[in-house]
C-alpha cells in the first residue's frame, strides 16, 4: 500500500471494520466466562458485538457438550438464526471448521479436504469463508506464556502439545478446489495468510486468474509458523499489499491490544474476540464485548470514523467478481502482468 502525506490523517481513512471472533474453537466451557454453549447463546454473542460496533462476525459452533462442532447443519441452523438477529453484520465461517483435540490427549488437527469443501455448500449461504493458503505449522501457543493461559485447559500438558504440534494442511490441491467452490456459489473468500510468502501465493493466484475478485485479508500474528509480533513486519507486510486490497490485522492475547492500535493508525481493520484474547491486562479477563467496545475507543480517539454494517459490506464489495486476471490486477492497483517479449518493470495502462 502507498501511503501520501495526508494517508495517516483519519478524515481520509476508511472507516473502521472490527471483526469479531466471539466463540473460541480454541477452549473449553469455564476457558472465557462469555464462551458461548447453546445456540441462543451463540446469536447472543453476534448481537452483543454487533450493538458494541462490530461488524464482520467470525463464525464457529460449539455442541452442548462443549466441543466445537463438525456438523454442517449446526452451521446452518446458526447462521438462519444470524441473518435474522444481526442481519446487517458480515457472517464469515471459520474455514477450519473446528480444529480443536476430541479429547484430553487427542490432537488438534484442520479437518479433511472434502470437509472443508462441504462449507462452500452451507444453506444459506455466509458471505464469506476463511481459507488458508499453503501448509503451515500453526503452534498457537509459541508465543504465549504461562500468564495467557492460566485457568485454561490449554495449561494442561497434553492439550498444550497438541496446540503446540498443530499444522494446518492447506496445499494447492486444496486451495484451488476450494477458491473454485467458493466462486461457483457466490461465497467470498477471506484469505487468512500467516507471512509474506503467502501472499505472494495469493498475487501468484490473481495474476494465474485463479481469484478475480476483491482481495480481503487478514493479517495473522500469532507466530509459531506464522508472522510473530514485530512490528517492522506488520509494516512491511502492510507496504506489500495491494492499494485495493483489504487488511484485517489479527494477533494473540495480550498483543491484540497493541498491534490492532498500529493498525488503526495506519488506515487498517481490527479483529478481536475470545478466539484471540482473553485478557484486559495482566490477569484481569476482558471479554469479547469489552475488546470491541476498546477499539470503538481508540479509533475514536484517533478521530476514525467507525463502520456500520453497510459500510463493511460496501468495504469489502461483497458479491463483485471480475472478468478476468487483468481486470483483476486493476481494480487491485497492481501492475499488470508482463506481455511476451515485454522488457523493463511493468507499469500501469493509461493508454485507454
Amino acid at each position: 500500500m502507498h501511503f501520501h502525506d495526508d494517508s495517516l490523517f483519519p478524515e481520509n481513512q476508511e472507516k473502521l471494520v472490527i471483526q469479531a471472533a466471539p466463540y473460541g474453537p480454541e477452549w473449553l466451557p469455564g476457558d472465557a466466562d462469555d464462551l458461548p454453549l447453546t445456540m441462543d447463546e451463540h446469536v447472543q454473542a453476534a448481537v452483543d458485538c454487533y450493538n458494541a460496533g462490530a461488524t464482520v462476525l467470525h463464525i464457529h459452533v460449539r455442541e452442548l457438550d462443549g466441543k466445537g462442532s463438525k456438523r454442517m447443519s449446526m452451521f446452518n441452523e446458526l447462521l438462519g438464526r444470524l441473518r435474522e438477529a444481526v442481519p446487517d453484520m458480515v457472517l464469515q465461517i471459520g474455514g477450519s471448521i473446528s480444529f480443536a483435540p476430541e479429547g484430553e490427549g487427542g490432537d488438534a488437527k484442520w479437518l479433511a479436504y472434502d470437509t472443508r469443501h462441504l462449507l462452500a455448500d452451507l444453506t444459506p449461504a455466509p458471505d464469506q469463508v476463511t481459507i488458508a493458503i499453503n501448509t503451515s505449522q500453526m503452534n498457537i501457543v509459541e508465543i504465549m506464556n504461562d500468564d495467557d493461559l492460566q485457568g485454561t485447559s490449554i495449561a494442561k500438558p497434553d492439550y498444550h502439545r497438541a496446540y503446540r504440534d498443530m499444522v494446518v494442511e492447506a496445499g494447492p490441491e486444496f486451495y484451488l478446489e476450494h477458491l473454485r467452490r467458493l466462486h461457483a456459489n457466490g461465497i467470498q473468500p477471506h484469505f487468512q495468510l500467516a507471512h509474506m510468502a503467502q501472499l505472494e501465493t495469493v498475487e501468484r493466484l490473481i495474476r494465474a486468474g485463479v481469484h478475480t475478485g476483491p482481495l480481503i485479508l487478514n493479517y495473522v500474528a500469532i507466530g509459531g509458523g506464522f508472522a510473530g509480533r514485530h512490528p517492522a513486519d506488520l509494516v512491511e507486510f502492510i507496504r506489500r499489499v495491494p492499494d485495493g486490497a483489504v487488511l484485517t490485522i489479527e494477533s494473540s492475547m495480550r498483543a491484540v491490544a497493541p498491534m490492532n492500535a498500529v493498525a488503526i493508525a495506519l488506515g487498517q481493520h481490527v479483529r478481536v474476540g475470545n478466539e484471540d484474547n482473553l485478557w484486559r491486562a495482566k490477569g484481569e479477563r476482558m471479554s469479547s464485548v469489552a475488546q470491541v467496545e476498546q477499539m470503538v475507543k481508540i479509533s475514536q480517539a484517533l478521530g476514525r470514523e467507525i463502520a456500520t454494517g453497510p459500510d463493511a459490506k460496501r468495504i469489502y464489495q461483497l458479491g463483485e467478481y471480475y472478468a478476468d486476471a487483468e481486470e483483476t490486477l486493476a481494480r487491485l492497483g497492481m501492475v499488470p502482468n508482463r506481455r511476451p517479449g515485454q522488457r523493463g518493470f511493468m507499469l500501469r495502462d493509461v493508454t485507454a
